[in-house]
């Protein structure tokens, strides 16, 4: 198996499935209350047989941002009885009137899991009722204040730029920076099951001559094989550099049983996450894709802030990922390590997720994208979105004045759902494709 090496920048994955929109199932409302004794009460109440698990994470008066632990982890996998809800009871705080409770959820039913980030619930002053309902409906997200229309702009002093276009950050990999780069550390893969855990280690995430080097390593090697189905995987760390940074789907910590193995590959991950972010430009990458079964490496761009809710409401850019088996089709069609993708991912909940009608490939005409270094280009702009591969078209969207809503047709077919991307953002033709967004 060769050893994906980047020059610039990149994440590689190991997948056990292929990404794909979730079922039709819609989260229900988390319902809070005070107990008598001044704690707190979180129900979710849903018929569904095939919900086993409801997990609640929160913090009091605390952040909590996206998928961040949180000072309570409650997994609820029995319903109480009379009500039928799945019940986490905190009698070992005491909340005062305008104490914040921020939270996040996720459920599983079947073998899906579906999360609810960003939620918060105040409480009330004076007598409350026995509950109050404080998650909104599917794709009901907040919008971010209108901005003055400007150049490209990036984070950071207005001066960056005296002059457009200019060049706002380089990375050739002298050295692996780690104030620029930081780490993921997890085993939740994004709700994936991916065969990897990412973790902070040289073993895994390596600079030699100018190229950036991502290397899977065998779980097995560190631990021993007995590890995978009787170990403890804790992976909550202690300081930054090793802290868990992704707890959903058992994402910070996994016991290994004869019916769930520890994740069996150990990789890295590497973002932008606190150090650089921008809005609008180009991007230009070298990069060598790995080649191997199970393999998947992406470069992505996520948005620095949720401005209009929970994946993919905010919107995901994919600027190109592949797979790394040298010989897979679908059909007639290669979809290996001959074949490039690019894709937007966006909708108002995850069940809308409209990125079929924003992906494209390319497929090599001669050899494969693993066995060379190539060049792949994002331009972004207030208009459109284009995406290249040494100079071949990869993907173009440019949405009409409607944008993407009026481009999924969301109004139709799904009558009387809000509109994430409304009057306020700051440029309703590319919204959610209108924020700052981090490397990925």
């Amino acid at each position: 198996m060769n050893l994906p090496v980047y020059r610039l920048i990149i994440s590689t994955a190991f997948v056990a499935v292929l990404l794909t929109s979730a079922a039709t199932y819609i989260l229900k409302p988390v319902k809070i209350s005070l107990t008598a004794s001044s704690g707190m009460r979180f129900a979710y109440k849903d018929e569904d047989s095939q919900v086993s698990l409801v997990a609640f994470h929160y913090s009091i008066n605390k952040p909590l941002i996206a998928t961040d632990a949180g000072d309570y982890n409650v997994d609820v996998t029995a319903r109480e009885p009379g009500t039928g809800a799945f019940v986490e009871v905190n009698n070992d705080v005491i909340l005062q009137p305008g104490d914040v409770v921020n939270y996040w959820y996720y459920v599983v039913r079947g073998s899906r899991a579906y999360q609810k980030l960003d939620l918060s619930w105040t409480v009330p002053a004076g007598p409350t009722s026995p509950s109050t309902t404080v998650a909104a409906p599917p794709g009901e997200a907040p919008t971010t204040p209108a901005t003055t229309g400007a150049p490209p702009t990036s984070e950071g002093p207005p001066d960056r730029c005296a002059t457009y276009p200019c060049l706002i950050f380089e990375d050739n990999f002298d050295t692996l920076d780690l104030n620029t780069w930081e780490h993921e550390i997890t085993a939740g893969g994004g709700g994936n099951w991916e065969f990897q855990y990412y973790t902070n280690n040289r073993s895994n995430t390596y600079v030699r001559d100018g190229v950036l080097f991502i290397k899977p390593t065998l779980t097995a090697d560190k631990f021993g094989e007995a590890f995978l189905s009787s170990g403890r995987l804790d992976l909550w760390g202690s300081g930054p550099a090793d802290r868990c940074t992704g707890n959903a789907f058992y994402g910070c910590e996994r016991h290994g049983n004869a019916n769930n193995y520890i994740n069996p590959i150990q990789s890295g991950r590497l973002r932008t996450a606190h150090s650089f972010d921008f809005r609008y430009g180009r991007v230009e990458i070298e990069a060598k894709m790995p080649t191997g079964d199970w393999i998947w490496p992406a470069i992505w761009m996520l948005p620095t802030n949720q401005a209009y809710g929970s994946w993919p409401a905010s919107g995901e850019i994919d600027i190109v990922e592949s797979r790394g088996n040298m010989f897979l089709r679908n059909g007639a069609a290669s979809i290996g390590v001959d074949t490039v993708t690019s894709t937007l991912h966006w909708g108002p909940y995850v069940q809308l997720n409209d990125f079929f009608r924003t992906t494209s490939s390319v497929t090599s005409q001669s050899g494969t994208f693993g066995t060379g270094f190539h060049t792949y280009v994002l331009e972004w702009d207030e208009k459109s979105i284009r995406s290249s591969v040494d100079g071949i078209e990869l993907l173009s969207v440019s949405p009409g004045e409607g944008g993407f809503w009026e481009m999924g047709d969301f109004a139709a077919r799904a009558p009387g759902i809000d509109n994430p991307w409304g009057t306020n953002a700051p440029n309703r033709r590319m919204s959610p494709f209108d924020q700052e967004v981090r490397q990925d």
